[in-house]
């Protein structure tokens, strides 16, 4: 299959148009990353200031992918793209719907996290454990982001599979928290919250794997959703 080859066409406004989507879903993404930076802040400080900013974000994080897809369908209308044209537009389809369960699980630790702040106090090996899986996963965000700006799809197998990380996390916090509600039945609440939160983390690495695979298929043409890639060795073939 062709690599990607976004050069010039006939049309410099069609060069004009996919340059200007590429943009856009940086933009959004840029939105999401700010977003989950500060529900992690109000989950490490309980503040709810920082809850309502996040959920505040919410709107232009959904009129974000409303926009992009709506540019998609014209592009597809008006240009009928072929080959790696097509493959951006509809690479974009996905990573925007993505993106946007990224900004809806934040959204999601920044209501926890305003929760949490009214319930009994848990030790700080649970909360650190909580924000030493945010901050992988927000570094996941950011380079999964920059994979897509570099249309590098080698760093983009890498990120994919560092999703594992994520998962080792989440396991062993969520063990923790059962045994911790098994033993102290007053803290089941604060808990419970704990473990949504992890929980929401925990699918913001899956859903940063799937905008990897969309990089992959972006540059080389391949469809590498469900394939066991991230758990391959060798990279993915020309």
């Amino acid at each position: 299959m062709d690599r990607l080859h976004l050069s010039q066409h006939i049309s410099q406004q069609f060069n004009t148009e996919l340059a200007a989507l590429t943009r856009q879903v940086l933009a959004m993404g840029g939105l999401v990353e700010a977003q989950l930076a500060t529900a992690l802040e109000a989950l490490a400080e309980r503040d709810a200031r920082r809850s309502a900013d996040v959920i505040a974000r919410e709107d232009a994080v959904n009129a974000a992918e409303l926009e992009i897809d709506a540019r998609c369908t014209q592009i597809l209308a008006r240009r009928q793209p072929a080959a790696s044209d097509l493959r951006l537009v509809l690479a974009v389809v996905r990573m925007v719907a993505n993106l946007e369960r990224i900004g809806d699980e934040a959204e999601r630790i920044a209501k926890l996290a305003e929760k949490l702040g009214n319930t009994v106090e848990l030790a700080e090996s649970y909360v650190f454990k909580l924000t030493q899986m945010g901050a992988l996963v927000r570094d996941q965000l950011r380079g999964t982001l920059d994979t897509f700006a570099r249309m590098d799809e080698t760093r983009a197998l890498e990120r994919l599979r560092r999703d594992r990380e994520v998962d080792v996390l989440y396991k062993e916090l969520a063990a923790m928290l059962v045994t911790l509600m098994q033993r102290e039945s007053e803290r089941v609440p604060a808990a419970l919250d704990l473990l949504w939160c992890a929980r929401s983390l925990e699918r913001i690495g899956d859903r940063c794997k799937n905008l990897c695979e969309q990089v992959i298929y972006l540059v080389r043409g391949k469809d590498v959703r469900h394939t066991g890639l991230a758990k391959s060795t060798t990279p993915p073939e020309n």
